[in-house]
């Protein structure tokens, strides 16, 4: 028998949404206030470039910290508790950052502000999704989406605050402000599917099995047994969908490297093809965030009338179109287009592999979330750094070869892992483990489940 189709998902954005966007907010203006603070922390503190760099590799070792302390920190204190706690930590973090008189200290500083940011974009993440379910895709694009958004202001703040006089240091605390005020609201929430006290450590194989068929569910297909749909879904196949995972992995890395490699070396691209001084090629780095704030805001009600899968695909081939008019470019205004467009592209990866992340890891989203956080952190301590390696040694222009490379990488896992999912998605149809928050709560047919333990 063919399974009815199920309701369009839609995304309501409550309290407990709108509050966990703040988490991004944080995240977009941490990243975007300090990146540009880079060169001036240089001057102030009288080291090199390179030993500046070291501030990125002390955010990939936080990001690899996180990675371990997510799943773990979660399972102890709860989602709220560990949203919360890793709040705190930020702006710990941004506090012996901006204070800092020597290098160690900003380093240690900027260690600890990565492995709080990390934590707490982790878990908020995976809370957007399961407060979201078949609407996550679009939840958690618009909250990515809010915070490149949000994100954009951050360099007008440290420009305006260096302008004044004030130091750049100004622009960034905002981070701290920001996250003790994410903390309290947090806080408040009230408990729901997206928010728990310490978390039970069985819950059942229906809801395990079904958690697939979130990103997908407008597929239908017949199920392919003579077993009624419920029973089909007790027993649903998380193993075929797991294996899915490796490959949504190679395309969240593609999109980190792409984004990363992209934006630390852009300017310099830019200078070096159309003669740009370097104050003019900085600007048109905005293009790319601009691109992918809008992006964003535009995939997440998409998605969820077009198959996530098709859109990652599809965004890697608009990177590459992005690229191209970037690479090709000798003026800085065609630069700039072609960085925007690629923002276009780059804004829909993140999100969207994420989200599929999640769907191909029933019953572990905490522990997925923590692989792409790990992913995460190798994209951000590795790309920029091989680039600009190559840059020394075969120029800028030649480089920037890496980017289309990196981005047919990331189509195969897009179009291989995004496969592996809509086939799952297809056997659970007629199942809605993640009903509409709107909806009537009263209840429909039950579903045999046999309890599992949680990962």
């Amino acid at each position: 028998m063919t399974a009815p189709d199920p309701a369009p998902a839609r995304l309501v954005r409550d309290r407990t949404t709108l509050t966990l966007y703040g988490p991004f907010v944080v995240w977009g203006w941490l990243l975007y206030s300090f990146n540009p603070s880079v060169p001036l922390l240089a001057d102030e503190l009288g080291i090199t470039s390179a030993q500046a760099g070291l501030h990125g590799t002390a955010m990939a070792a936080g990001g690899l910290t996180a990675a371990v302390l997510t799943p773990r920190t979660v399972r102890a204190l709860g989602r709220r508790a560990t949203i919360v706690v890793s709040a705190l930590v930020v702006a710990l973090g941004i506090g012996a950052l901006v204070t800092g008189p020597a290098l160690p200290w900003t380093l240690a500083g900027m260690l600890l502000t990565s492995v709080g940011g990390n934590v707490l974009i982790s878990a908020a993440q995976v809370g957007l999704a399961l407060q979201h379910g078949r609407a996550a895709s679009a939840a958690v694009t618009e909250a990515n989406g809010v915070g490149a958004a949000v994100g954009l202001l951050g360099p007008l703040a440290v420009g305006a605050a260096v302008t004044a006089g004030i130091g750049w240091r100004a622009g960034v605390v905002v981070t701290a402000v920001l996250a003790v005020v994410s903390a309290l609201l947090v806080a408040r929430l009230p408990t729901g599917p997206a928010l728990t006290g310490r978390p039970a450590r069985r819950i059942p194989q229906a809801v395990v099995a079904g958690a697939a068929s979130a990103v997908a569910p407008a597929v239908a297909d017949p199920t392919p047994t003579d077993a009624p749909v419920a029973a089909t879904v007790a027993v649903a196949p998380a193993g075929r969908v797991r294996r899915a995972t490796p490959w949504l992995l190679l395309a969240l890395l593609a999109a980190l490297a792409l984004e990363n490699a992209t934006t630390y070396w852009a300017t310099g691209l830019v200078v070096e093809r159309t003669g740009a001084d370097p104050g003019i090629g900085a600007a048109t780095t905005a293009g790319l965030v601009a691109g992918m704030a809008a992006m964003r805001f535009v995939v997440g009600p998409l998605s969820l009338r077009v198959p996530p899968a098709r859109l990652l695909a599809g965004s890697f081939i608009l990177a590459v179109v992005g690229w191209a008019v970037l690479w090709t470019a000798t003026t800085p205004g065609v630069a700039l287009a072609g960085l925007v467009v690629a923002g276009l592209g780059y804004g829909a990866q993140y999100p969207l592999a994420v989200v599929l992340l999640l769907a191909a890891s029933p019953g572990r989203s905490d522990r997925a979330q923590a692989q792409a956080t790990l992913t995460g952190a190798l994209a951000i301590g590795v790309a920029p750094f091989v680039l600009g390696a190559l840059a020394d040694a075969v120029g800028t222009h030649t480089a920037f070869l890496v980017v289309p490379a990196l981005a047919a990488l990331g189509l195969v896992g897009a179009v291989v892992g995004g496969s592996a999912v809509r086939a799952t998605a297809r056997r659970l149809e007629g199942s809605d483990p993640w009903p509409d928050p709107t909806s009537d709560p009263s209840p429909g047919p039950t579903t045999p489940a046999s309890p599992t333990t949680s990962a």
